[in-house]
């Protein structure tokens, strides 16, 4: 009889076997991880947002809210402006951030007077599964489906 060394075939497939079953476990929380952190992100990202707005509107009273994502951003601050305020990070000010986009609109009024914010998830089910939105009032609102129109019958996050 002769002494074998290694492994039988047998042995590696229950190996096999045994990484895949783990694998199969792991996977979908490690996706769920990064959607609750994408998620989380972009709150963060609508709360930052909020405040810049208004610190906007404090710095440019003639001017009110910002009418675009770009006037909150700038790389040259020296001194800030109106098209330039230097109040959030250019990524963010791009209109992308951790798998979702960030749209300014509703602006309107001379100043402006009211503005609407929306983060949608850029592939909603795998970035992110819920879709928000603030406004002038800088309460975050959250759905399950794009809130075009962000006002008070949106639920409160």
């Amino acid at each position: 009889m002769r002494k074998s060394k290694g492994f039988s075939l047998i042995e590696l497939l229950i190996v096999v076997a045994i990484i895949l079953i783990i694998a199969a476990i792991a996977i979908p929380n490690l996706l769920r991880a990064r959607i609750a952190a994408n998620e989380a992100s972009a709150v963060s990202a609508l709360r930052a947002l909020n405040t810049a707005q208004i610190s906007y509107s404090s710095f440019y009273p003639t001017v009110g809210y910002a009418t675009a994502l770009s006037s909150l951003a700038g790389t040259n601050c020296a001194p800030p402006g109106a098209t330039t305020a230097c109040l959030i990070d250019t990524q963010l000010a791009a209109g992308t951030k951790s798998g979702y986009s960030f749209v300014l609109s509703g602006t309107s009024g001379t100043p402006n007077w009211t503005y609407q914010i929306r983060a949608d998830p850029k592939s909603p089910n795998q970035s992110g599964v819920r879709y928000f939105c603030s406004f002038a009032d800088a309460v975050l609102r959250s759905g399950s489906a794009s809130l075009t129109t962000c006002d008070t019958s949106a639920n409160p996050l």
